[in-house]
């Protein structure tokens, strides 16, 4: 275990045997819940789809296999073995049937499977063919949609073939009423509505499936009342009374109100785990955890301080018990078993207050005594944040886990409130999965719908409207036909607005496939207004809906521009056909390198010629300067294409140097994203907004683009999230944070991410911590949204590569979240390793 700053003290024993659990696990595939589910579809084709959801959740919690590891204090698993997996067979199936030789010898993202599961699921399989939500979304889908998926300009698969995610939801109303209160809410709900409106048929088929999924949840506590009195039996004295302790919380919650912070972090546990388990969809988020659980422990006198925090440890190890399996081609994205599951402390009050409390230090105290990558913590940082706050939050950095994450109160409110949230659920705002902010218990975000690769658009833009040789966008112009920058510009909007178009669509397609297979009773009837409208999340139940998908790879398409703009139409150092030919042929490293005469051919006019001429027409001694005149571009050799290369990589201004020129073409490119995506409309009555973050996806698309503009060779790499390309920012992190600020955050309001990477020797002593603590003041002074920090020896990370055994417990910070190094394919690894490594 990393060695702990001062102030975190030491995690129990039992703390420490519980994480080693999840460091020794083996994920694996479980069937219980593919197999149960299915049984329960067969059972209930006759019902609307809704109570069939319900029916299905009632049967899995009625029969999944109830597990107490051993020492636990906080019970409630969604699967046998540690941090494996269970499948969900009715988003997608068919991949995972191709993959199952492949699960074990991936890169990335291991999973072991049994040849008894294998033929169990291949069995359960057949009958899902044709009633998944991934076919009903392809089904919905136009042809243009479908090639540019196929043609990676975006891809759509986080909801596409996962259940829906990214949601925080009403925790405090489980922990205050029980679900025995939401029933009786539900109850008064049916009353009230117009029984003569036609809507009523629909709305009371949801309210019967959230009163079914409630009770289901109530039963499923009381199967680990049980289980933990039957464990009781044969234990030491000791953990018989732990165990008769657990059997009479999960009697008493989540059925009702919590009364102690024990019976708070139970109740929690336990509402969190069966969202998990009615669907996949990662991101199930805490959000704002401090707030909701601190009166519980303010009020509890029979709790010590030293219990309290050994139960919040063991909360931390439970959320690194859930995991999911994806398909091969999404670990690309999404690597190193992330669940994102994103609890943020700090910030500020409904009312405009402070709201930094005990509970906010001692969630950093278990992030540090756990050192896992769940949960994905992170905190909020405002004008008032108290300096002890900042300082020992910048300690956890110090750990070298990528964690926390840091975001910035003065720019995210603005920015919901722009998005018609009010002041009062715009200051409570929590983060859900990356860095997407969103009103707790109120929204369905639909955040990380979409990966949109701008570089890609580019591309095509440079190519009139192709990918590859195919006609995938509209013509609009050859690099014959761009004689100024303006020109290049404009065909990067018109591509611009012609892919988003069909992202929004196939966005919408997955929405309304949801909507109609995979309703979320249990999850909606914690999400404000599902009750009082008689609809679930899915159907546009949330008092706000939004979708959210992000662009990727902003520094990118901003040097890649200024590049143009400085070497081609100001300078004249290269023309834009040369160029485009030397990015055609991956500056010569590919077969198709093209042979350019180095010199003029007999009969050309050459620059130097048109310049003699002038100068015998105007005189020697004119005093006009002709130097200034732009000079024209001279052929590129095939020799030269390197040179070339190496001029586009230090001839131009690059992004993440605090130099107006480049930050600012990297903004307008940007927002030319941005402001498209805005114009469109969910299926939900709710609004578009962008992102800008990548996941871990920079560097799977990466490989879809050829070379570019700013020196880039073809497949590498693209830029994570808003940070500048990888070696480029050369002049110190106070100067990247200033060219990032430059960026309109607000108008990104589904997140921005910017990583910084710092040796480990930048940060020790108190000056470094003080310096690092400047950093973000200082950058968030400047309206910067977000920022992250790998604290971690890049000699370490090489070591890991070398030797993974010897490093299992080492976290990093990958985009949006933290994984285990070991855990990751090795091209996200090397992306790690090549980042800038700072110092002060």
């Amino acid at each position: 275990m990393n060695n702990l700053s001062r102030g975190f003290g030491e995690p129990t024993q039992r703390v420490q045997a519980l994480r080693e659990q999840i460091l020794n696990a083996s994920p694996r595939i479980e069937t219980d819940r593919a197999r149960i589910l299915t049984e329960s579809y067969k059972e209930t084709e006759s019902l609307p789809m809704v109570l069939r959801r319900a029916k299905a959740l009632e049967k899995i919690l009625a029969e999944l296999p109830v597990i107490i590891r051993s020492g636990e204090l906080i019970v409630g698993s969604l699967t046998v073995e540690p941090h494996s997996a269970q499948v969900f067979p009715e988003f997608s199936n068919q991949w995972l049937l191709n993959e199952f030789d492949r699960l074990n010898q991936r890169t990335g993202d291991r999973f072991t499977i049994s040849e008894e599961a294998k033929r169990e699921l291949a069995a359960i399989f057949p009958y899902w063919q044709g009633k998944t939500t991934s076919e009903l979304a392809t089904s919905y889908m136009m042809q243009d949609t479908l090639a540019s998926i196929e043609e990676n300009v975006f891809t759509v698969g986080n909801y596409y073939f996962n259940g829906v995610g990214h949601i925080a939801v009403d925790y405090a109303k489980v922990l205050h009423k029980g679900f025995k209160g939401i029933m009786q809410d539900v109850l008064a709900a049916m009353d009230a509505a117009d029984k003569r409106s036609p809507d009523y048929l629909k709305q009371e088929a949801f309210f019967k499936a959230v009163l079914i999924s409630c009770n289901a949840a109530i039963n499923f506590a009381h199967r680990y009342a049980r289980k933990a009195r039957e464990m009781a039996d044969d234990v030491s004295p000791q953990r018989r009374s732990e165990l008769m302790e657990i059997a009479r919380i999960c009697e008493t919650v989540p059925e009702n109100g919590a009364s102690s912070f024990y019976e708070a972090c139970q109740s929690f546990w336990l509402t969190h785990a069966i969202i998990q388990i009615e669907s996949n969809g990662h991101s199930i988020s805490p959000a704002r955890f401090d707030q909701y659980m601190y009166p519980f422990l303010a009020q509890d006198h029979s709790i010590t301080p030293e219990m309290a925090q050994e139960l919040l440890d063991c909360l931390w190890i439970k959320f690194n018990d859930i995991n999911k399996v994806r398909d091969e081609d999404s670990t690309k994205g999404f690597g190193g078993y992330p669940m994102f599951q994103n609890l943020i402390v700090g910030g500020q009050t409904r009312g405009g207050l402070d709201a930094t409390n005990p509970l906010s230090y001692m969630a950093m105290t278990a992030t540090a005594h756990v050192s896992l990558h769940e949960p994905s913590f992170s905190v909020r940082i405002w004008a008032k944040s108290p300096d002890d706050f900042l300082l020992k939050a910048c300690e956890v950095s110090r750990l070298g886990m990528g964690i926390p994450a840091y975001y910035n109160d003065e720019v995210i409110i603005p920015a919901l409130i722009n998005r018609g949230l009010s002041l009062e659920d715009a200051r409570d705002y929590g983060i859900i999965g990356c860095v997407e902010p969103q009103s707790p218990g109120k929204t369905e975000g639909w955040h990380d719908a979409a990966f949109f690769n701008m570089s890609k658009v580019l591309e095509i833009a440079l190519n009139n409207g192709r990918s590859g040789t195919r006609q995938l966008g509209p013509k609009t112009g050859e690099i014959a036909d761009f004689h100024c920058f303006d020109d290049v510009l404009e065909a990067y909007r018109k591509q611009m607005a012609w892919f988003v178009h069909h992202l929004t669509a196939a966005d919408n397609s997955v929405d309304l496939a949801h909507a109609e297979r995979a309703p979320l009773p249990f999850l909606s009837c914690m999400v404000d207004d599902c009750i009082s409208r008689g609809k679930t999340v899915q159907e546009g139940g949330a008092h706000y809906n939004f979708t959210g998908p992000q662009g990727v790879g902003v520094a990118n398409v901003g040097d890649s521009l200024m590049a143009i703009k400085r070497l081609v139409f100001e300078e004249g150092r290269v023309s834009l056909a040369h160029l485009k030919e030397a990015l055609d042929s991956n500056f010569g490293l590919s077969a198709e390198t093209p042979s350019v005469p180095a010199k003029a051919e007999e009969g050309e006019v050459t620059y130097d010629m048109v310049l003699g001429a002038l100068k015998k027409i105007l005189g020697e001694n004119s005093g006009i300067d002709l130097s200034a005149l732009a000079k024209p571009a001279e052929p590129v050799a095939q020799g030269s294409l390197e040179a070339l290369r190496q001029m586009l990589i230090n001839g131009v201004p690059k992004f993440g140097n605090d130099i107006d020129e480049v930050d600012m073409m990297a903004r307008a490119a940007a927002e030319i994203y941005c402001r498209e995506v805005e114009k469109y409309r969910n299926p939900r009555s709710g609004v578009f907004q962008a992102g800008l973050y990548p996941v871990s996806a920079n560097v799977a698309m990466g490989t879809a683009v050829g070379a570019t503009a700013d020196g880039r060779l073809a497949g590498e790499p693209l830029p994570d999230g808003v940070s500048p390309s990888r070696g480029m920012d050369c002049s110190g992190p106070t100067a990247a944070a200033n060219s990032v600020a430059k960026l309109d955050h607000a108008l990104a309001s589904n997140g921005t991410l910017f990583n910084q990477k710092f040796h480990p020797a930048a940060l020790k002593g108190e000056d470094g911590l003080h310096h690092l603590a400047a950093l973000l003041r200082g950058f968030f002074d400047q309206k910067g949204m977000h920022v992250q920090f790998n604290v971690v020896d890049r000699s370490i990370l090489l070591a890991a590569q070398k030797e993974p055994e010897k490093y299992r417990d080492l976290v990093v910070r990958v985009a949006g979240y933290s994984a285990q190094f070991v855990s990751l394919d090795k091209s996200v690894q090397d992306d790690i390793i090549m980042r800038t490594e700072h110092s002060f």
